[in-house]
């Protein structure tokens, strides 16, 4: 299998995809809309950034959550990169210190997405088809769930975990039973939009990275439509200036209670604070 994270071959790939299309018409809307190059894209959400702190630059960020006045990160750990560990832990957002938690074995486990709810923190794993449960306060392991796909990111609107799978589905859990009560198709101009990575959910909405690309998409949760994105590009371009073995865009964490918004990516060394209409 092609791992997740062979950066170079999909880089290459991506490439050769677009010296390809860029040889058909280009007036074609159903490609446009699909690669998000031009007008036909959904609206672009403006925003700004009002503030950065430090960021641990050995997490390979693959969940990122706000909860109980805390940062909490969880970091896979790619077989190519060896100082990388599957770890979750709590962040000091002044200092960037990392407080590790929960470790499980690498050798078997590749750490993904990470929800608080309830009493209980809940942890994917990429390929495994196996999800942890945990105590939210002390972080024992207290069971597992199951699930057919592969585990990427994972949310929770306060009644059900929200997690995806590399797909274009939004895959909704019993916290109960952890078997599915729905799938929400997440479309873009009528296409499915796959690559889904981490997510967040705000205020009635899911906002979800797309893996390899620059951009958070927010998505209506009653139709799966994607009604607008952020191309944080600049964010990736300063991160990449400032550590230049930083990683993809990957990271969106939501203070409810003071209405802030943070994002990170993989072993980046910053987090933004960002401000948008939401």
């Amino acid at each position: 299998m092609i791992e997740k994270y062979l950066s170079l071959h999909k880089t290459i790939a991506f490439i050769f995809f677009l010296a390809v299309i860029s040889c058909r018409n280009n007036s074609s809307p159903d490609t446009a809309e699909h690669i998000g190059l031009n007008s036909f894209d959904v609206p672009l959400i403006n925003y700004s950034v009002v503030n950065v702190f430090p960021h641990d630059t050995s997490l390979f960020t693959e969940g990122f959550v706000f909860h109980d006045g805390k940062f909490f990160e969880s970091s896979g750990a790619p077989n190519d990169i060896p100082y990388t560990n599957s770890v979750v832990g709590s962040e000091d957002l002044q200092t960037g210190s990392f407080d590790k938690k929960i470790t499980i074995d690498k050798t078997k486990y590749f750490g993904e997405g990470i929800t608080f709810l309830g009493n209980k923190f809940y942890q994917l794993t990429w390929l495994n088809h196996l999800g942890f449960i945990y105590d939210a306060k002390s972080f024992k392991q207290i069971g597992t769930f199951s699930f057919p796909n592969e585990g990427w990111g994972l949310a929770t609107d306060g009644k059900y975990l929200i997690m995806d799978d590399s797909s274009n589905h939004l895959t909704y859990l019993h916290p109960g039973t952890y078997k599915p009560v729905k799938i929400l198709s997440v479309t873009r101009n009528g296409m499915a939009q796959d690559s889904l990575n981490e997510l967040e959910f705000i205020k009635g909405y899911i906002y979800a990275n797309v893996w390899y690309r620059n951009e958070i998409v927010k998505i209506d949760t009653s139709t799966g439509k994607i009604v607008g994105k952020l191309d944080l590009s600049s964010i990736v371009n300063d991160a990449e200036r400032n550590h230049p073995g930083s990683d993809v865009l990957n990271g969106i964490a939501y203070d409810s209670v003071q209405d802030k918004i943070y994002v990170t990516g993989k072993l980046w060394p910053k987090i933004y604070q960002i401000n948008f209409p939401h």
